[in-house]
């Protein structure tokens, strides 16, 4: 459909767990000295401009970021933080922010020199700003591709060490599956990988299904990160939002358990929840 655009969305409640969780698999991959490869489905522009009428417009940013955005954060945000700090010359938190990574940018904060990464976008507008944002970034492959048909042509990468990031819009219902589809192929070809998928909760159903879907695949080590802003609903928004990861670093667990309540009490005090759950154990 090509309707979905993040910049109405970016830095929401959404935003900041997936972000979070992208930087901590990040840094324990940084932990050995071999090259890995960071490989992006559904990229979007890059960054994003919190001044645009589309943000704006909508001012999500304010209830996700804009809340957690300050001193006094836990240090396992330092990594995170600094990814934004990256694309706003150097502010720090409490300071004036213009502008918000989307996960290449907080990818490509992160990567040495011996890692690469592999943006898709489908998009056209979208495509054309990513190329603009990484111009000449020897370190960082674009193609305008269907995402998901692109991650499982690439598998196995040549790095067999890596995180794969998958965030697409969610526009039809059949994406769901198609995600659940997809990373089931590419699992069979890269079974060492670390796979994130980042959902939406609009009927809980529909993830439920997807959780259920992942759990009969016969692949081992799933676990479900989720940040909730309001009790679950059957009235049209979202309500919560969350991870599943394959293959999490050893400490994504502890990580997350010790952070979401932090979390929930700066974006969501009232009507929130958080999860952390093994939708397969090892």
């Amino acid at each position: 459909m090509l309707s979905y655009r993040h910049s109405f969305h970016a830095g929401n409640h959404a935003d900041v767990v997936k972000h979070l969780v992208q930087t901590l698999i990040l840094d324990a991959l940084k932990q050995k000295d071999k090259p890995f490869v960071y490989h992006d489905t559904h990229s979007g522009a890059g960054r994003y401009d919190l001044s645009h009428e589309w943000s704006e417009k909508t001012g999500e940013y304010k209830e996700g970021i804009g809340r957690i955005w300050q001193a006094g954060a836990p240090a396992d945000l330092a990594h995170y933080f600094a990814t934004i700090s990256a694309v706003n010359q150097g502010a720090k938190a409490g300071e004036p922010m213009r502008y918000y990574p989307g996960s290449p940018r907080v990818a490509r904060a992160m990567i040495r020199d011996q890692d690469r990464m592999q943006l898709t976008e489908l998009h056209p507008a979208d495509f054309a700003l990513l190329k603009q944002e990484f111009h000449r970034d020897r370190q960082v492959r674009i193609d305008q591709h269907e995402g998901l048909e692109k991650l499982i042509a690439c598998m196995p990468p040549k790095e067999r060490r890596g995180m794969v990031m998958i965030d697409p819009p969610y526009e039809l219902k059949s994406e769901y599956k198609d995600v659940t589809d997809a990373v089931i192929k590419a699992h069979r070809r890269w079974a060492t990988g670390i796979y994130t998928i980042w959902y939406p909760v609009v009927q809980r159903a529909t993830i439920d299904r997807m959780c259920k879907a992942f759990e009969q695949s016969g692949i081992r080590k799933i676990l479900k990160i989720e940040l909730g802003v309001a009790p679950d609903s059957e009235e049209r928004g979202m309500t919560a939002s969350g991870m599943i990861v394959i293959n999490p670093p050893w400490k994504l667990e502890s990580q997350m358990q010790a952070l979401l309540p932090w979390l929930q009490a700066q974006i969501a005090p009232s009507d929130g929840h958080h999860v952390v759950e093994w939708i397969v154990p090892e």
